[in-house]
């Protein structure tokens, strides 16, 4: 025999829902927390393919440490809304492909730019993309026939893995924290061939390990976010890897079993490994970043409530004036390939009469995943962002670089007056006409501060 509360309970129910029936309305939503889902695809090329990140490379691959891997985490907060966080190990991705994704993830899943960030994590032994870097690589017809189908397979394999991610949603609780490692090296301010002899590194620095940690229900460890400011260039051999970060995820996965660890690079674009150049320090900084991982990991993390706001603009960054005909035609007669190979371009551009680009659409992001804020920011960039964020809004502050697009370096204002690579030389690595107008920094801060103020993250 039931207990009359029970037969009081099941009668309230159904006249409860029978009253949200006729009146045709919805029962109130119950906040349930958060919920996660993740899934991984292999993306190493099936063939021999020409590898991205340096212009000293004269032929394709040559075969693999270890697999390329692209990762997605979706994030659903109490009230529906999602996010999708892609990791890849790639150079970066250049913008017709990642409007092509973007839009397809938007018509597929209703998952609009503020919702998406593709991340890069920069790895220099990954392959080239279509429309990405167009006059380093002495490419001929078959090698650009390679690299057209890999990147249609590519944005194809992305789209499926986020809908594998969303189908294996489930609820979790996620912290955050901060750990720390040192084998970045600011590459502006100290000579990597004297390295060992040197007693106290020179310039900026950002030696902070981002973690967001997903725990599922039964509290087993799901996912890993982590991320770190240092170029991976510690590998120029010829074979696909996802170099240090790549060493890092697979250290991690191994010591956790079932666990998906997503590395997103920071704004690492004038920090080195250093040394570099071979295979064991690359597995060494993989452990070292791994092992900084773990120790969070280990300790009480700040849990994050289940709301989640967006935030999302592509603001118009202005180009120096171009080089005259008469620097172009001096420039093509340089020995360096490359930036022959581009002034040849840009020359035979000026004389059809074609004008050269004054702007650049840039995007910037901001996410606030319960109490933490996110920045993603496109193109290489600087440490100087990193630590100037940080300082408005606070050290716990997330810094993504090379997201959503990565269209050249994004330098500061003092770098930009310092010139050098980062300053004076990247965009024609990237094939843009020009250098970034000294508006730069002040443009990009600022639109970033907007966007906070529109996510509701607290601001100054």
């Amino acid at each position: 025999m039931k207990h009359p509360f029970f037969r009081l309970l099941i009668l309230d129910l159904l006249l409860t829902g029978c009253t949200f029936a006729k009146a045709g309305a919805h029962p109130p939503v119950v906040a349930t927390g958060w919920k996660a889902g993740v899934a991984t695809v292999v993306i190493t090329p099936k063939q021999p393919m020409w590898m991205a990140g340096f212009a000293v490379r004269n032929h394709p691959s040559e075969g693999t440490l270890h697999d390329l891997w692209a990762k997605a985490l979706v994030l659903e907060d109490e009230s529906g809304k999602q996010v999708v966080l892609i990791t890849a190990d790639l150079l970066g991705f250049p913008k017709a492909i990642s409007d092509r994704l973007r839009d397809r993830l938007n018509a597929k899943f209703s998952l609009s730019k503020a919702q998406i960030i593709l991340s890069s994590s920069h790895t220099h032994s990954g392959p080239v993309l279509t429309d990405a870097l167009p006059d380093i690589y002495p490419l001929d017809a078959k090698q650009l026939a390679k690299i057209s189908q890999y990147s249609a397979t590519l944005e194809d394999q992305l789209v499926a893995l986020v809908g594998d991610a969303i189908k294996n949603k489930e609820p979790v609780t996620l912290s955050a924290q901060n750990g720390v490692t040192r084998f970045q090296v600011n590459r502006r301010n100290n000579n990597a061939a004297v390295l060992p002899r040197l007693t106290e590194l020179q310039g900026p620095n950002d030696y902070a390990v981002p973690v967001v940690k997903v725990l599922n229900a039964a509290g087993k460890l799901k996912a890993i976010t982590f991320g770190y400011a240092c170029h991976p260039t510690v590998l120029d051999i010829y074979e696909w890897s996802g170099d240090y970060a790549g060493f890092a995820q697979l250290e991690l996965e191994k010591a956790h079993p079932g666990t998906v660890a997503l590395f997103f690079q920071s704004a690492g674009a004038d920090q080195n490994p250093l040394p570099r150049h071979s295979v064991p320090l690359a597995r060494q900084y993989g452990r070292e970043l791994a092992a900084a991982v773990e120790r969070i990991l280990e300790e009480p993390m700040r849990g994050l409530p289940a709301r989640l706001t967006t935030a999302y603009s592509e603001v118009s960054l202005a180009l120096a004036k171009p080089p005259t005909e008469a620097e172009l035609t001096t420039m093509t007669k340089t020995e360096l390939a490359y930036q022959k190979r581009w002034a040849d371009r840009m020359l035979a551009k000026l004389r059809r009469g074609e004008p050269f680009r004054t702007s650049y659409p840039y995007p910037v992001q901001v996410w606030q995943l319960g109490d933490l804020p996110l920045i993603s920011l496109g193109g290489e960039v600087v440490v100087d962002y990193a630590i100037k964020l940080k300082q408005i809004f606070g050290p716990e502050t997330i810094v993504v670089g090379y997201a959503n697009d990565v269209m050249t370096y994004i330098p500061s204002t003092t770098i930009l007056r310092e010139g050098g690579y980062e300053g004076d030389l990247a965009h024609i690595v990237y094939g843009l006409p020009s250098v970034w107008d000294a508006s730069i920094e002040t443009t990009i801060l600022s639109e970033v501060l907007k966007l906070a103020r529109q996510a509701g993250v607290p601001t100054p």
